[in-house]
């Protein structure tokens, strides 16, 4: 390879590198919260580690074809915008001699791609579900969640209920444990097999709890343990117990994405060519290998695309990134395999195989012409229009000279011609990038949830609704991380360019020229917090409704009257089911627990148990009220109808409001935080996710105070500089925020702690940057 080649060739390395970094992060974090949880759950860093390792290949397969576009665009447009292509036609040189250099390198990728897609990809598949599940497996803990229902062991057929939970250095113990054997009488190992209709329980005063990995289950030694079983009745200052937690079920991964390529092509050998399996699976097949061809066809295009203009320069090159290879290039292919495998128009070979034929055809077309003089900047003309905008802004706040006497007052603008022209190129850049970071978390949901969309036949209208709906969700994730790189390309690249020298020389200091971001980032939080306030509830819960649909789950279920189990006021409610028309719980059982000793005081049992609106209390029909004094029944009353006014919880505590966390604004939360904790839920999750409504928006506005002193120390390195520190800096936000979010859903730490943390220390760092920084 010649001087020319080798300049060329290293001129696209560093900026493909750094676009195929940036869009594999921005991808992989919509799956970095279950690994994360899994690291703070399992304390195993390197089983963490694998599993970050074995995510990457099936990003990868996405992010290369386009970090070779955005590459190249970048390369040649900086080329171009320095007039160094000029200087070579001026020395004989044509432009087409910088296509083989760019040719090779995307070979190279190519074969990169191929690696991952035919082979690394179905092997890490397959390997990061056998970890996870054996990881899962293992994670047996005496941790408990205090005062909530746990129905994980025995297949479902032990209820377990501890009142306090105390774990140290020591084993963990118990305080005020409940265990409910719901076996039917005639399979239990022990006790009464054919008299008792309802549940054996088991209460003690306390618990010591000893987790057993190895065998699946937790061993119990109990303190002042009490059994009952009506009419049996025992109690043992001592006593025993094993509680088999029910295995967790495995989880699989989609057909044919694991599967081997060797092994997928013998299975469409198998398979009748005309069945949706063959068609599903030659997709997939096909796909592995046009993919990774995407990289040559695409740089077919970028090729005369990049050598063409002389001032888009790197922000064209990402913008036409943007374009051709999400809404032209992967839009084209997930339409093309959408309709082959829906409507069987079209060969899937084909439908798969065509994109790469257009643009492969494109672009040796462009690349026919690439000597023709000309030269065209829409780009240059989108960034005049918005300095125009700006300007128009300012100059409505302006105060007329005829209200200023002459020397007297001060003219007040909103924005003078600096903060005009520094805050249009903050707005292009992240518009850029906020398009960028969602049509690239988009396009890698399509193509994970293609599968369902083929196998439950969804329409292309619900497919696109969901995509529409799921925007403002994603916008609201990757905004901050918007400012950041927006920040920190816009100062460096002033700063590359000598125009900070220029405004210090003006008596301008470096952070009056950042104090116009910075306002802008504070309104971009403001946004923030209200989208997620009004607009961002509204669309989750359609988009979660879509996306159960294609999914093939049933409709989500807002009211569970099927809810068995209440604890509420030391009184523990059970019933078989729950009439919610009717307002009749059906065969239902009633616990009342003395406080002090955690025994039993009294139990109540009856055929059902129907609400009477007249009189705001239970009617009790056919059953039994045992009073217990120790082992010993002090009273019996065997009754026909009855009411029992001591007993005041009402209808609306047996129906729970299931809902997430995203599909309320903080308000509404709030309420349903307490809503859940007056009845005995566990609302761990909830209190971090709650306070996380308030830091979240505010983190815009610290990436901003953080990233201002970054892109002045970026120096001349310029905006490919910026954007590898930003990487950088968003990874460490992430990766603490999620460590702590994880940290504080198993109450590592207080909930206020978990969510405001990530800020407290990067708001500081950033402030400190700031007053550090030399003017």
């Amino acid at each position: 390879m010649r001087i020319l080649g080798r300049y060329v060739f290293r001129e696209i390395l560093a900026s493909s590198l750094l676009a195929t970094i940036l869009a594999t992060f921005i991808i992989f974090l919509r799956g970095i919260s279950p690994l994360v949880e899994l690291l703070v759950r399992s304390g195993n860093g390197m089983v963490f580690l694998q599993l970050c390792v074995l995510a990457l290949p099936p990003v990868l397969l996405l992010s290369i074809p386009f970090g070779v576009l955005v590459g190249i665009l970048i390369g040649l447009g900086r080329m171009s915008s320095d007039n160094e292509m000029v200087a070579m036609r001026s020395g004989g040189v044509p432009t087409r001699v910088v296509a083989m250099p760019v040719l090779a390198f995307a070979t190279l990728a190519m074969l990169v791609a191929g690696l991952c897609s035919v082979w690394w990809s179905p092997l890490a598949i397959r390997s990061q579900y056998k970890l996870r599940n054996k990881v899962a497996a293992s994670l047996m803990t005496a941790n408990v969640v205090p005062q909530v229902f746990q129905e994980q062991f025995t297949n479902d057929n032990t209820v377990l209920y501890v009142d306090d939970v105390k774990s140290g250095l020591g084993p963990t113990v118990w305080s005020g444990v409940f265990i409910a054997d719901l076996t039917p009488a005639s399979q239990r190992q022990t006790g009464l097999k054919n008299m008792p209709t309802g549940p054996r329980i088991t209460l003690a005063q306390e618990a010591i709890a000893v987790p057993d990995p190895a065998h699946n289950r937790i061993q119990l030694t109990l303190k002042n343990q009490s059994v009952h079983e009506a009419p049996y009745h025992s109690m043992a200052p001592r006593g025993a117990t094993i509680l088999q937690q029910t295995q967790v079920q495995a989880v699989r991964a989609k057909p044919f994405k694991e599967m081997l390529t060797q092994e997928l092509w013998v299975n469409i050998k198998s398979k009748d060519r005309k069945s949706q399996e063959s068609i599903d699976a030659r997709i997939e097949f096909h796909s592995r290998f046009a993919l990774p061809v995407a990289c040559l066809m695409l740089a077919l295009v970028g090729i005369p695309l990049g050598t063409s203009s002389r001032k888009g320069g790197r922000s064209s090159g990402y913008v036409w990134g943007i374009l051709l290879a999400f809404f032209c290039y992967y839009l084209a292919y997930i339409s093309l395999t959408n309709t082959a495998s829906r409507s069987h128009s079209m060969p899937p070979e084909l439908a798969v195989w065509l994109p790469n034929l257009a643009f492969g055809l494109a672009g040796l077309a462009m690349i026919s012409r690439m000597e023709v003089p000309g030269d065209r900047d829409p780009l240059g003309a989108l960034r005049q229009s918005l300095v125009s905008w700006i300007s128009s802004l300012g100059d409505l706040t302006k105060v007329p000279e005829k209200a200023v006497s002459s020397g007297a007052g001060v003219r007040f603008s909103m924005f003078q011609l600096m903060d005009t022209y520094v805050l249009s190129n903050f707005l292009f850049y992240f518009a850029l990038w906020l398009s960028a970071f969602v049509a690239m978390t988009q396009v890698f949901n399509f193509f994970d949830l293609l599968g369902d969309i083929v196998k439950n036949h969804i329409s292309l209208v619900s497919v696109l609704k969901y995509h529409f709906f799921l925007t403002p969700l994603l916008i609201y994730d990757t905004l901050p991380i918007s400012v950041l790189l927006s920040v920190l390309v816009t100062f460096g690249v002033l700063t590359k360019n000598n125009e900070v020298t220029a405004f210090k020389a003006c008596g301008i200091s470096v952070r009056r020229l950042g104090l116009p971001v910075v306002l802008m980032s504070g309104v971009l939080s403001a946004a923030l917090f209200a989208a997620d306030y009004s607009w961002i509830p509204r669309a989750n819960k359609i988009q979660d409704a879509i996306h159960n649909e294609i999914k093939g789950r049933p409709r989500q279920t807002y009211l569970h009257p099927d809810r068995k189990w209440l604890f509420h006021d030391y009184k523990i409610f059970y019933s078989r089911g729950f009439d919610a028309a009717e307002k009749t719980m059906i065969e239902p059982w009633v616990f009342e627990i003395d406080p002090k000793t955690f025994r039993l005081a009294r139990q109540i049992s009856a055929s059902r148990a129907r609400w009477q609106e007249n009189i705001h209390q239970w009617v009790w029909e056919q059953g039994t009220a045992r009073d217990m004094c120790g082992v010993d029944e002090c009273a019996v009353n065997n009754f026909t109808v009855t009411t029992f006014p001591e007993i005041t919880e009402n209808p609306d505590d047996f129906l729970i409001a299931v809902k997430q966390n995203r599909q309320m604004n903080y308000a509404e939360l709030g309420q349903y935080l307490k809503y859940l904790q007056d009845r005995g839920f566990d609302t761990v999750k909830l209190q971090v996710q709650y306070y996380r409504k308030f830091a979240v928006p505010a983190f815009a506005l610290i990436m901003a105070l953080l990233s201002v002193p970054f892109g002045f120390l970026v120096g001349n390195r310029g905006a490919m500089a910026g954007i590898g520190i930003s990487i950088a800096i968003a990874m460490g936000y992430l990766g603490v925020g999620q460590l702590f979010e994880q940290m504080g859903n198993v109450s590592y730490l207080p909930a206020v702690v978990a969510a405001w943390a990530p800020d407290a220390l990067f708001s500081l760092g950033g402030l400190y940057l700031m007053l550090r920084m030399r003017s």
